[in-house]
């Protein structure tokens, strides 16, 4: 007998357990039972009622009432017609493209069954076009009887070989309705999948239900030990659907239970409360605003106001659409904390957005925030920038001023959470485009609070997520939404440019960078790559030869600077920044466009975030399909900032009747951040967001939808808190715990919070 925790090697055997283990990282039988079918052959629906779909792939067994042998028209080689009776009206249309070698084994009147694809090749005819297939025997009374010669080609074949035993096939499995087909690689088939777990299926002890019995009395769901078996051995499609239904309440409770024992670890620890003051820095700088707060923006402060105020430390996501005013939000939360002695980290993805966000709260804060200098107000503290590329002079001085205090805002990169910065009494982290930064990233830089206390967390990201997938990878953040625009936003019209079909339009969209320019505004031109010598380098030492076939070519930023600051835009000053220029060099050209001494900025994506010139109108994004809908709806939010409306133009080469055309045109139809998140999603699939080729394991969410998984997700997460609030560390549940670890690693968690 077996249990879910015993060693594959132990049930099945050396031999059978590790192409398994290389393959798949299975080790245990709870991990392979766990591997889910991909699909389900069937016998097929019946063929006399409704026509299958072109693409469809279906099983059926009938007996073979005709084959014909015919000469290809356009090459050597044979075609095998075979038309094959399954009780219908018309028998189903086979061909084989290897004729001369299977005519010996395909005969007239043997009993066989086929696996394919559905091809319609006429408005009213369609046939399986070389199939899998299986000799089956038969006593002529219509009786199956067990196979002792496996006669048959590809899949159901060597289905046909791994179940053969002593007594030869037992072919009465190949006339189930369903016939599991298991997600597969070169080396491990379905078939050998499906013969080890219907080794380990014949040999599993009665399996502990992890769950209560009145949560899946409630939410009617079967025992896990049925759904295990219904999943991979199903009798009828109820038994699949029900099955699917416990297993992917599984998985939601799974990662559930792991941000549920994340959230109550954030709440037993201990915080510096952090109440308002009216007589502070925060007070005095609300007081100099010169524009009016947004209710959105009141609300979220005042959550944020009331978490900073306990004893426990804050742990919230503030989201919302680009240009919603979340800085602003964050600089008062800040200074709440700065009021109460306290210092704060602002964490930023890279030095372009660190040091765009130091000279914009430094704007902000005037004297405010200039502490140790001539002419700052009263209570004024000190912003100070910390970066890998700063002069060691300049970089001394801010870890000096961080170490003993006198800086209250510490803006930085990655290089804040370095061994050597050291705060005198951090209160705060803010971690800006939360989804650059993973959880130990955020735990590192917490860690340099004073010991025995953690600070207040507060991310923030421009990338609107929608609620599944908040719940699912920040479910233990609590969420605050901006939804809307300050006053005196403008609008952003975003157009899509086909150059393939236009190439007219191409100049069109320079001459309205030109006419933007003249109106004396500003411009930025954005390109998927840098180029440049080593780049071009790199790209002819992968070419293997001249005949090789080349990716469609894209236009690279250096490249595009020469173009356009020699040609159409001569007459502009035209800058180029890019993520290899030397640390100095890309912040004098940004101050420079800042400062209006540039006219149109070539770049790459280093300005996707944060970055905020409301003197800039335009964008003409190049080779806009190299992008996605997320990015795109992030780059167009740099313009329109002012009091000017702002113009997107996606320029592409792409198919103007492709997919990548379709996001263009969806992108160019709204600007509502949530709704092409969704799309987002939906384009590049839910698994690669939990995939396996970025977070390094062959694991992944099976069932689950991070879309449209709402009430399950919401289900998992009521009980997942109510089991971690009553059992912290799952002591009394251990079936709970081993389901969580075997269900989902919290390793691929934390890929899909970065993703």
């Amino acid at each position: 007998m077996a249990t879910f925790a015993d060693r594959l090697d132990h049930v099945l055997g050396v031999k059978a357990a590790e192409p398994l283990a290389d393959a798949f990282d299975m080790h245990t039988v709870e991990d392979l039972l766990r591997h889910y079918p991909l699909r389900y052959a069937t016998q097929g629906q019946p063929l006399t009622e409704e026509a299958p779909e072109e693409g469809a792939h279906i099983t059926v067994m009938g007996r073979i009432t005709k084959t014909e042998l015919r000469p290809m028209k356009n090459r050597r080689g044979s075609l095998l017609k075979v038309a094959l009776d399954v009780g219908g009206t018309r028998p189903v249309d086979i061909t084989f493209f290897n004729g001369d070698k299977v005519r010996y084994l395909v005969k007239e009147g043997a009993k066989a069954m086929m696996s394919g694809t559905v091809h319609w090749w006429r408005p009213d005819r369609w046939n399986l076009s070389h199939p899998d297939y299986l000799i089956m025997p038969d006593k002529g009374d219509g009786t199956v009887e067990n196979l002792t010669t496996v006669r048959g080609g590809g899949a159901l074949r060597g289905l046909a070989q791994s179940a053969k035993g002593a007594g030869g096939v037992d072919v009465s499995f190949f006339e189930r309705e369903f016939i599991p087909v298991y997600p597969a690689t070169a080396k491990v088939q379905s078939w050998d999948l499906l013969r080890c777990i219907r080794q380990v299926l014949d040999q599993l002890d009665p399996i502990d239900d992890p769950l209560p019995e009145d949560w899946r009395t409630e939410h009617e769901l079967m025992p896990v030990s049925d759904a295990l078996r219904l999943i991979h051995l199903p009798e009828h499609k109820s038994d699949i659907e029900q099955a699917r239904g416990r297993l992917r309440f599984d998985e939601a409770l799974a990662l559930q239970l792991v941000l549920a024992e994340r959230r109550h670890d954030v709440e037993g620890r201990a915080a510096r409360p952090c109440p308002p003051r009216t007589d502070g820095i925060a007070a005095a700088f609300e007081k100099r605003l010169p524009f009016e707060l947004t209710e959105g923006q009141r609300s979220v402060i005042e959550e944020i106001s009331a978490d900073l105020s306990r004893s426990h430390p804050m742990h919230r996501l503030l989201q919302g659409e680009v240009g919603s005013g979340k800085t602003i939000v964050a600089l008062e939360a800040m200074l709440q904390v700065i009021d109460n002695g306290q210092q704060c980290a602002l964490l930023a993805p890279t030095e372009v957005l660190a040091a765009q966000h130091y000279r914009s709260l430094r704007a902000m804060l005037g004297d405010l925030g200039s502490g140790g200098e001539l002419g700052a107000a009263d209570n004024a503290t000190r912003v100070v920038l910390v970066t890998g590329s700063m002069s060691t002079k300049d970089k001394k001085a801010a870890l000096l001023d961080t170490m003993i205090g006198e800086a209250g805002l510490v803006i930085g990169t990655h290089a804040l959470i370095q061994d050597n910065v050291e705060f005198h009494d951090l209160g705060m982290v803010v971690v800006d485009e939360q989804h650059r930064f993973g959880v130990e990233q955020r735990d590192a830089l917490r860690a340099k609070a004073k010991e025995g206390v953690s600070p207040h967390l507060l991310v923030m990201t421009a990338t609107p997520i929608p609620r599944t997938i908040a719940m699912t990878t920040l479910g233990d953040l609590e969420t605050s939404t901006l939804t809307q625009l300050p006053r005196g936003r403008s609008p952003i019209v975003t157009k899509v440019v086909p150059a393939k079909v236009k190439p007219s339009w191409v100049d069109r969209a320079w001459e309205r960078i030109q006419e933007e320019v003249g109106a004396g505004r500003q411009a930025y031109v954005v390109c998927s790559r840098i180029g440049g010598d080593e780049e071009e380098k790199a790209k002819k030492g992968k070419a293997k030869s001249a005949e090789e076939k080349e990716a469609p070519s894209t236009h690279a930023a250096v490249d595009l600077f020469e173009t356009l600051s020699t040609g159409p835009l001569a007459d502009l000053r035209v800058g180029l920044l890019h993520g290899r220029l030397p640390a100095d060099e890309k912040d004098r050209t940004m101050r420079a466009f800042n400062n209006a001494e540039i006219d149109v900025l070539v770049c790459t994506t280093v300005v996707e975030v944060g970055v905020d010139v409301p003197n800039a109108t335009i964008m003409a994004i190049v080779d806009a399909d190299r992008f996605g809908v997320s990015q795109l709806h992030q780059l167009r939010g740099r313009v329109g900032r002012g009091k000017h409306p702002g113009l997107c133009l996606l320029i592409t080469e792409t198919n103007p009747v492709g997919s990548a055309m379709a996001r263009l045109e969806a992108v160019s139809a709204t600007t509502d951040g949530f709704e092409l998140a969704v799309l987002d999603l939906r384009q590049r699939r839910e698994g690669d967001v939990l995939g396996s080729a970025q977070s390094g394991t062959a694991r992944s969410l099976r069932l689950l939808s991070l879309l449209d998984d709402l009430e399950v997700i919401t289900s998992a997460q009521q009980l997942a808190r109510a089991v971690v609030d009553s059992d912290p560390g799952l002591k009394q549940h251990p079936g709970l715990a081993g389901m969580m670890h075997a269900a989902v690693d919290s390793e691929r968690l934390e890929y899909l919070a970065k993703s």
